[in-house]
């Protein structure tokens, strides 16, 4: 349920339109709903503007779909993340409208037409191919909370005339956000480039001294160029979402 479900409701029960009763048999799993496995946060679409999202690795595929039984009649756009392709195939038995995507390990349930939010157009760059599934996560989060999403994959460092063959592309973006592995240095070299916000996402990809992802973290982190913010390593669900949050 969302802030304009919730006026509705009331504009109901002011009108005389609906009873009650009824609107009370609505609201009574808000704010949260307890399952036993899990308690789903049916108020965080009213708090944060998008509903709760389902961490899918560590769960059984049997408690991802119990969940999403819980939040397919509120008609939330429904996301969980980190879900592999043996529970991907046990939930979209349950849910036919189901749609994953193994690359990223996304799954999706959308009902209805997605409210398109975003003020300009989010920029997803990748340094290398191996990137690809880290930034295809933000692109599906990002597109999930109403924005209009680009991409521009493999221009890393190692051939930076590929990355200025694409510059206005760069330029022209609200948000951007660039995924990169080994020595992390892309965004720094992004952010120099433009007067956006650059939101750096280092990856685990990369030879020993990469530390799996630890030392593109800490480049990142000091990057001297200004406007670069950072999230956690192989967090492209938390760069997706930080984007569409300032695109808004």
């Amino acid at each position: 349920m969302n802030e304009k479900d919730l006026k509705k409701i009331l504009q109901g029960v002011k009108k005389g339109t609906q009873s009650i009763d009824k609107a009370l048999e609505t609201l009574k799993t808000l704010p949260f709903e307890d399952i036993g496995f899990a308690t789903v946060d049916h108020h965080r679409s009213i708090r944060k503007g998008f509903p709760e999202v389902i961490w899918g690795e560590g769960k059984s595929a049997e408690q991802v779909i119990g969940i999403i039984k819980k939040m397919v009649p509120k008609k939330y756009p429904i996301l969980a993340t980190r879900v592999d392709s043996s529970k991907a195939r046990k939930i979209k038995k349950e849910f036919s409208r189901a749609r994953y995507y193994p690359e990223s390990r996304a799954l999706t349930i959308i009902s209805g037409k997605i409210e398109q939010r975003g003020r300009g157009t989010i920029l997803v760059v990748s340094a290398g191919t191996s990137d690809i599934p880290v930034a295809e996560e933000a692109v599906i989060t990002a597109k999930l909370m109403g924005n209009r999403v680009e991409q521009v994959y493999d221009v890393g460092v190692a051939g930076i005339h590929r990355l200025i063959n694409q510059k206005e592309k760069i330029r022209s973006a609200n948000v951007i956000v660039v995924v990169a592995g080994m020595e992390g240095a892309l965004p720094s070299v992004v952010g120099g480039l433009v007067s956006r916000p650059v939101i750096a996402v280092p990856t685990s990809i990369g030879y020993g001294a990469s530390f799996g992802g630890i030392t593109a973290l800490l480049a990142m982190l000091n990057s001297c160029s200004a406007g670069v913010s950072v999230v956690n390593i192989d967090n492209g669900f938390g760069a997706g979402y930080m984007a569409s949050l300032i695109n808004s």
